[in-house]
């Protein structure tokens, strides 16, 4: 499977969706001028610039929202559980997606009255559009970024240390806001290990004490580790576990 692709997809379905209140006003008629691109903005090249965002918003969906941290910790899950290819990847990236939208939402509601809403009244030009929308996205990313990824990448830039982090620019805030939440996708999918792994061990003692060496631990412990993940509602704690530590 192709994740780009897919992602690519759902991110332009994810910003349509997410610009409800734009496609709620009336609309110019085909041919005629677009005012609301912005005052003194050259239409051929906000064309250019919205054509690029879309081809860069599935790099973006996923370097720059919480879908990193929550598809590594499903597919975590998912060996755990020794279930192979179920839940599939398709739903593992849909679950994702849909709580990325649900996280971002307030967020997308501050670019849209801070950007999106001059933009349409043409007080702002596209450039001038893209650079507002940073600063929300830049506040959310640094809530959830370690000072030490962000003291690393001010070090490999070879930059000064700024005063506040607010002061850094997205060249620093995005790759360490990345590194960080691989490290806690990874610190979530160690601790999900923990109860499956005491199963298999017990699982694969027992099997081996009673001479029953022919007979794979993992067809016995899987169904076990399933029954176990349904008992507990596993999904519901899960998930719930996952959105609160956004919070």
């Amino acid at each position: 499977m192709r994740l780009f692709p897919m992602a690519r997809g759902a991110a332009l379905l994810l910003v349509v969706s997410s610009a409800g209140p734009l496609w709620a006003r009336p609309q110019a008629a085909p041919g005629l001028p677009w005012d609301g691109w912005g005052a003194g903005g050259s239409l051929p090249w906000n064309i250019v610039v919205l054509l690029t965002l879309l081809t860069l918003l599935p790099a973006i969906l996923l370097s720059m929202t919480p879908f990193v941290r929550l598809l590594v910790v499903f597919h975590f899950l998912r060996q755990a559980l020794g279930t192979q290819s179920t839940p599939s990847n398709q739903t593992l990236i849909g679950l994702s997606l849909l709580l990325t939208f649900f996280l971002m939402q307030p967020v997308g509601a501050a670019i849209y009255a801070d950007a999106i809403v001059p933009l349409e009244a043409g007080k702002i030009t596209m450039m001038g559009a893209l650079e507002r929308s940073i600063g929300p996205l830049r506040h959310f990313m640094l809530k959830y970024t370690r000072e030490k990824d962000l003291a690393l990448f001010v070090d490999l830039a070879r930059e000064p240390r700024p005063a506040k982090p607010e002061d850094l620019g997205l060249r620093i805030v995005a790759p360490a806001y990345l590194l960080s939440e691989l490290q806690v996708g990874f610190r979530i999918g160690a601790a999900l290990f923990l109860p499956f792994l005491v199963i298999d061990l017990v699982v694969a003692a027992v099997t081996t004490s009673v001479g029953m060496l022919q007979l794979p631990p993992v067809v016995i412990s899987t169904p076990l580790k399933i029954l176990l993940f349904v008992v507990v509602d596993g999904w519901n704690l899960l998930i719930g576990s996952l959105m609160r530590s956004f919070a």
